[in-house]
């Protein structure tokens, strides 16, 4: 399953940046459309929608006990734990809460603007490109400075995220007053001289480059916009919960899919496909193996019965079928010394004997290759049953045809 990542504007429907991967894990093709003019969501594409950072704010809470993400108190539960931070009424606000959050817990909540969101999800399901996800372009993360350089010189914005940022994630503008409450001076670039002091990462877009290398006074690492869409895509959070919860069998499927082509392409399932390939090697190995002695099982088989067949008739000099040519050697030396066998009348005819008696004498038999008609006895159904199982010990069988008593050889003898 492929992806459509698509970065949600602060404003109204517009111009969207989108990307597009086939694999989750590189680029197949970026840029800005309308939304008219996006790639198509056809079968088998996966629509993620980026929310900007500039659009949700974070908080910690501790949720009460037996209340997580699935709670239906959950909203209730948060609007009363942030009643009073929060800067706007709690009807104009979406929640979001940390998918691994579980009750007696800390969490991470995400806030943002309901009516902008949703005005997003309208539009993009107009035009066709239903949203399976919706993913935070910012989220608090543990570890190093982090600090991407976004926008343009004159509108240069500073995203950034670590244990040293306050509330996890703020997305500020780029100016030294935002600088200075960094106390960047205190942090190291990478120096492992030191290993004490906290490292920072700086990354920065090619229109913002020069402008952070001069404010921060730090060489900074290019980073491309739509590499930002795909690393926000790999997150396990999704903003779309409570009453903006994306559901239905489609979004099913394609979470499914996206599941799939996790495994087959990202880095953390390596050792999982590595696992999986060695396990059917190890089988179709195992399976060539098995196979091949068994063919060498039926190869000495049918040469110990080839070998039967030419010790025991020393005339037979070419052997095609050992079993059907032991078989006629057999009949044809019954016959030359007069022996009869389960196939001729007389063998015949004592067996149906032993199992009828001789009260009831039959009218007429005809005889065929091994297959004995008799009429005059009549039997009922639960007397054949009965014949039947006398009749198998002595290699027999027999049924009723019309009004004659049908008894022939079975394919085994004893």
């Amino acid at each position: 399953m492929s992806l459509l990542l698509l970065s949600l504007p602060p404003g109204p429907p517009g111009s969207y940046e989108y990307a597009t991967s086939t694999d989750g894990q590189t680029l197949a093709s970026h840029g800005a459309a309308t939304i008219a003019l996006l790639p198509p969501a056809g079968r088998g594409v996966e629509v993620v929608a980026m929310a900007a950072a500039s659009q949700v704010s974070w908080h910690r809470v501790t949720l009460p006990r037996g209340v997580g993400p699935g709670s239906p108190r959950i909203r209730q539960t948060l609007v009363g734990l942030l009643e009073d931070v929060l800067l706007d009424e709690p009807e104009h606000l979406h929640f979001a809460v940390d998918p691994d959050a579980t009750g007696g817990g800390g969490a991470w909540v995400a806030v943002c603007n309901r009516a902008w969101l949703s005005m997003h999800l309208r539009a993009l399901d107009a035009a066709n490109r239903p949203i399976t996800r919706i993913v935070p372009e910012l989220r608090p993360r543990s570890g190093n400075l982090r600090m991407i350089v976004t926008g343009e010189p004159d509108t240069a914005r500073v995203l950034m995220s670590g244990d040293l940022v306050p509330g996890g994630a703020q997305a500020l503008p780029l100016t030294q007053g935002t600088l200075a409450l960094l106390q960047l001076d205190s942090l190291k670039n990478g120096d492992p001289e030191d290993p004490e002091r906290p490292k920072l990462e700086l990354l920065a877009e090619p229109a913002v480059a020069e402008l952070a290398e001069q404010m921060l006074g730090r060489r900074v690492t290019i980073h491309q916009p739509a590499k930002r869409l795909l690393a926000a895509s790999r997150s396990n959070w999704d903003l779309a919960q409570l009453d903006l919860t994306r559901t239905g069998r489609a979004r099913a499927a394609q979470r499914a899919g996206a599941l799939w082509r996790d495994f087959l392409h990202a880095p953390q399932w390596r050792p999982a496909r590595w696992g999986v390939l060695g396990f059917l090697a190890a089988n179709l190995v195992g399976l060539n193996l098995w196979a091949w002695r068994t063919q060498a099982e039926l190869q000495t088989r049918r040469a110990q019965v080839n070998n039967t067949l030419t010790q025991t008739f020393p005339n037979v000099r070419a052997v095609v079928d050992a079993p059907v040519q032991m078989g006629r050697e057999v009949a044809a030396l019954r016959q030359s010394s007069g022996a009869t066998s389960h196939r001729d009348l007389e063998p015949m005819l004592s067996a149906l004997g032993q199992v009828v008696g001789t009260q009831t004498t039959p009218t007429a038999i005809e005889y065929a290759a091994g297959e004995m008609r008799v009429r005059g006895l009549p039997l009922p159904a639960s007397a054949i049953a009965d014949a039947n199982q006398r009749l198998r010990p002595l290699g027999y069988s027999a049924h009723t045809d019309g009004d004659a008593l049908v008894m022939r050889q079975e394919a085994a003898t004893p």
